[in-house]
């Protein structure tokens, strides 16, 4: 049996972290979706940069919208929304046999926009019009100031991929701008029904982050251990929010919970097994995003087990050790969030000066 089949047995969806014209060109996308039972799929800037730096099978599109003298990053969303409609498109079949629940393509504003509120909203409500796909996700980072930003386009009826979640607390306060989201769109006399979210919890960067930390204090026997601890503790947050009575109620008007789906799950020490981050965390109503070789490597050799809710007082326990070396988890994930814009910003700005260099060249 396909290994990837049975993870869809607990629960999961998995979702594929990758996108290019090749993947849908070649029928790949679709044996994906058939054989393994694929369940969606996700970009970002980095995604696109290497799709389009790496091929030429933008070049045409580059010089055309160049003759019409757009900036360089309204070429690049030309390009990227035609893509992720065509994505869309491939995955509506589940969409419809999930009934709305499974199918999504996420598509991520600047990020440039992570710390502007208003143009995070003007940029995602554009998107979302331009798309015009019901199972496409506007991806949104969890920064401060994009909570207010999740919160609106929630009321909007927007579908939103909340990103670059690392800490305990700044999750919780997605889920508070999520219901609260719903809320006002409820109060807005519109439906809830339709609207769908997740939130993206990225794990092997905190690991990263955070091993260097417990070798210097001689706490070896917990590294590699803080990501699946801190998923597992943002799995009971989320079991406590979408069973409380303020759920429940907008549950009866048609409201479906915020899924989390764990994002960084390429393992990056290789001292760690390639599928750590997908054999550990595989639990009812989630959904794990991996790359491509991540994905390949799970088929192969990765062992599916309801696996997710084991070992939770563990889990509580390797984090409060954590904290008790001096190591503060809070400002952890402030520093990852900090790094994970930059992250993005930079393939985004390389992304820009190859569209530019193109232009040059075929104008």
């Amino acid at each position: 049996m396909n290994n990837l089949t049975q993870i869809q047995e607990h629960g999961q969806s998995i979702w594929l972290d990758a996108l290019d014209r090749n993947l849908m060109d070649s029928g790949e996308l679709k044996r994906l979706i058939e054989e393994d039972e694929l369940r969606g799929l996700t970009s970002n800037p980095a995604i696109f940069e290497k799709a389009i730096s790496n091929s030429s099978d933008y070049d045409e599109d580059i010089a055309t919208f160049s003759k019409k003298e757009r900036s360089n990053e309204d070429i690049f969303y030309e390009i990227a929304i035609a893509d992720i409609q065509r994505a869309a498109d491939i995955f509506k079949r589940v969409y419809e046999e999930t009934n709305g629940n499974d199918g999504f393509v996420s598509l991520e504003v600047s990020p440039h926009l992570a710390r502007d509120t208003e143009g995070t909203i003007e940029q995602a409500r554009k998107l979302w019009r331009k798309v015009d796909r019901k199972n496409v996700m506007i991806k949104i980072p969890g920064t401060l100031e994009g909570l207010l930003a999740i919160r609106q386009c929630i009321s909007d009826g927007i579908n939103i991929n909340v990103t670059l979640l690392f800490g305990l607390n700044r999750y919780k306060k997605v889920t508070e701008a999520y219901l609260g989201g719903l809320e006002d769109r409820l109060k807005a006399g519109h439906s809830i029904a339709e609207v769908r979210s997740v939130a993206s919890f990225f794990l092997s960067r905190i690991d990263v982050m955070v091993d260097p930390m417990l070798e210097e204090k001689g706490l070896d026997n917990l590294k590699g251990g803080t990501a699946i601890a801190s998923a597992k503790r943002a799995y009971a947050i989320y079991e406590d929010v979408f069973s409380s009575k303020r759920f429940k109620k907008l549950e009866s008007e048609g409201a479906k919970p915020q899924r989390v789906l764990w994002a960084s799950t390429s393992t990056k020490d290789p001292s760690y097994s390639d599928v750590k981050y997908v054999e550990a965390l595989i639990g009812e109503n989630t959904i794990n995003t991996v790359p491509m070789e991540t994905l390949n490597a799970f088929r192969d050799h990765g062992k599916a087990t309801k696996s997710l809710k084991e070992d939770m007082d563990k889990a509580t326990r390797t984090l409060e050790k954590i904290e008790e070396s001096g190591i503060q988890m809070s400002q952890v994930a402030q520093d990852l969030v900090d790094e994970g814009i930059e992250k993005f910003n930079a393939p985004f700005e390389k992304l820009l000066k190859g569209i530019e260099h193109q232009k040059e060249t075929t104008l």
